[in-house]
């Protein structure tokens, strides 16, 4: 299959090149070669490599970055987003677009579905949300996956800043928040969910994919240190306002999975299984650097 991904450099799309590289002909199209802002230059692009499926992962997706920046969070979240979706309705391709969990208020406990309310309380929610309307409108053979608290070979990440803060000193106190619940994603689990997707091109709309189960931002730091060796570290929790920031933090993301199911998917791992999969593998290297 011939695949392109948008924001192939980044931590997503560096996996899903190395997932798929050996048995797909797979390109990325990034700065500075491509400028996804200019219409012409993704029709261009389109009609040069004329993918069967593109895998939408480009986003501005700093949050707080996003507070002071709304026009530039619009351009690269929904504007972008409409310009991959009208070439892909243009040259037939089908369009897997990558979202997030903060579509949602975050306000209400529990998981929240593909169908449940969305209401964004960030620019970049709003902006994801936007995106996402204008996908699901300009391309008939569109799939919205939902991610959240992703982490992946490489970095940036929370797992990565708490493993780089541990070797600094491991005998540290930190302080992580402990009213914020979600699902910890490796983007491995997220590659092979997409990995299956790619298989089954009659499936459309809003999926979540995320690993199975919730926890805290603390709750995942402790499991972070306990897999990775560091028994001597502190971490004590704390509330999200000991940490302001410009975007406000969902308190609740996480998401329900029935729909995977419900079309028969593979289940996503749950999400302690992935994190002790990945420290066992990046974690050397992590340390190397």
């Amino acid at each position: 299959m011939r695949i392109l991904i948008t924001g192939g450099k980044g931590m997503l799309g560096r996996t899903l090149v190395r997932h798929w590289q050996k048995n797909h002909e797979v390109f990325v199209a990034d700065l500075p070669e491509v400028d996804l802002t200019d219409v012409r230059q993704v029709e261009e692009t389109w009609s040069r490599l004329r993918p069967q499926c593109v895998v939408h992962c480009a986003a501005m997706t700093r949050v707080d970055d996003c507070e002071s920046a709304p026009e530039r969070a619009f351009l690269l979240n929904k504007t972008v987003t409409a310009h991959v979706a009208h070439a892909c309705q243009t040259f037939g391709a089908r369009l897997i677009a990558i979202s997030t969990d903060y579509v949602f208020s975050g306000d209400l406990p529990g998981e929240r579905s593909e169908t449940d309310l969305t209401a964004p309380k960030t620019v970049y929610g709003a902006s994801k949300l936007a995106g996402e309307t204008a996908a699901l409108k300009l391309c008939e053979n569109t799939l919205i996956a939902r991610i959240a608290w992703l982490y992946g070979a490489g970095g940036p990440s929370f797992v990565h800043t708490m493993l780089q803060l541990a070797r600094a000193n491991p005998t540290r106190t930190l302080s992580v928040v402990n009213d914020q619940f979600g699902n910890p994603t490796s983007t491995d689990a997220v590659a092979d969910l997409l990995t299956a997707l790619l298989d089954r091109p009659d499936l459309r709309g809003i999926f979540h994919v995320t690993c199975e189960g919730t926890t805290s931002w603390y709750e995942f730091a402790k499991t972070i240190f306990r897999l990775a060796g560091y028994s001597e570290l502190t971490v004590t929790p704390c509330s999200t306002e000991a940490f302001p920031r410009p975007a406000p933090r969902p308190h609740y993301s996480a998401l329900s999975k029935q729909k995977l199911k419900q079309v028969g998917l593979p289940p996503m791992p749950p999400w302690q299984q992935a994190l002790k999969q990945f420290i066992a593998s990046e974690w050397p290297l992590i340390n190397k650097q």
